[in-house]
């Protein structure tokens, strides 16, 4: 299967981190660098074939570094704008799949033809 084709999963860092209340806001990117981790080792439970995992962090989390598995992008602005921006960008040429909670977000990236899933896709309460 070609890159191209292969599943795109943007996960919304801030929405996951923030689902489960464990202490995040004490070190947000320390928070959004165990998302990415766990996300390099399990990518997305109960989806298979090739998939790039695409981590979008913002705030203070910006900075974290990629790992192999997952590419991190530190959005310049709004998380959520620069998530639409990565769903319109591959919409039309392979599956997407958004990681998030957030109700507007969901709404803009499912007019865009994304699917989406809930936090605890990739980060179980």
């Amino acid at each position: 299967m070609e890159e191209s084709a292969s599943l795109l999963v943007v996960v919304d860092a801030a929405n996951v981190v923030g689902s489960v209340p464990d202490g995040w806001w004490r070190d947000r990117r320390g928070a959004a660098e165990r998302l990415r981790d766990r996300l390099a080792a399990d990518g997305v439970p109960g989806r298979a074939g090739p998939a790039e995992v695409v981590l979008v962090v913002e705030g203070a989390a910006r900075g974290v570094e990629s790992v192999t598995g997952v590419r991190v992008e530190s959005a310049p602005g709004s998380g959520d704008d620069h998530i639409v921006e990565l769903v319109a960008r591959a919409a039309g040429d392979r599956p997407v799949l958004v990681v998030t909670a957030d109700r507007e977000l969901r709404r803009r990236v499912t007019e865009l033809g994304a699917e989406v899933a809930g936090p605890r896709t990739v980060r179980p309460g």
